[in-house]
């Protein structure tokens, strides 16, 4: 007879799981490329793994594949279009490639669903800055600022914003 063993799917589900959090262990200790490979098996065998397909994105964008990001955030938003962490991640990726209108696309979608999502409103008034909307970025970075103080400090070193850095109205927001 053969050791012929089959897997159960709680056996399946565990061992993915497994693999998940050893992809994790390596993208919280700053090793990218590792963390993908894991995520990567788990993905093999669970195409629709929500948590691996965003994990897998961040990873990515980690080491500069923003479109291959964008293509991992893209599957994951299929199954949970509404995801926040996915859109505030699939929006930092279009940025920093300096498609500013998709990026602004996905913090709208963010802010639709939570409207004082200060990183959302952040990141949105970014891109709105280098579009060189400044009149829409300072009136997103002073609702950010009221949210969260700590956007004012974050803004004051942000080459993002250097179009707005003679205006008072940041001045006043970064002091």
């Amino acid at each position: 007879m053969t050791g012929i063993h089959f897997v159960s799917d709680d056996e399946e589900k565990t061992a993915l799981e497994y693999f998940y959090d050893i992809g994790l262990g390596h993208a919280k200790r700053g090793k990218p490329r590792d963390a993908i490979f894991y995520f990567d098996k788990v993905l093999a065998v669970n195409p629709v793994h929500l948590n691996a397909l965003i994990s897998k994105g961040n990873a990515l964008g980690k080491i500069g594949r923003y479109n291959n990001a964008i293509s991992s955030y893209d599957e994951a938003l299929k199954l949970e279009p509404k995801h926040v962490i996915c859109l505030l991640n699939k929006g930092l990726a279009l940025h920093y490639l300096q498609r500013y209108d998709e990026a602004v696309t996905c913090y709208d979608k963010i802010l639709s669903q939570e409207p004082e999502h200060a990183s959302a409103m952040y990141h949105k008034a970014c891109s709105k800055s280098l579009q060189k909307n400044t009149e829409e970025a300072l009136v997103l970075l002073e609702r950010v600022v009221v949210l969260d103080p700590k956007y004012g400090i974050r803004a004051s070193g942000d080459k993002d914003l250097d179009i707005l850095r003679n205006d008072d109205r940041f001045k006043a927001l970064v002091t």
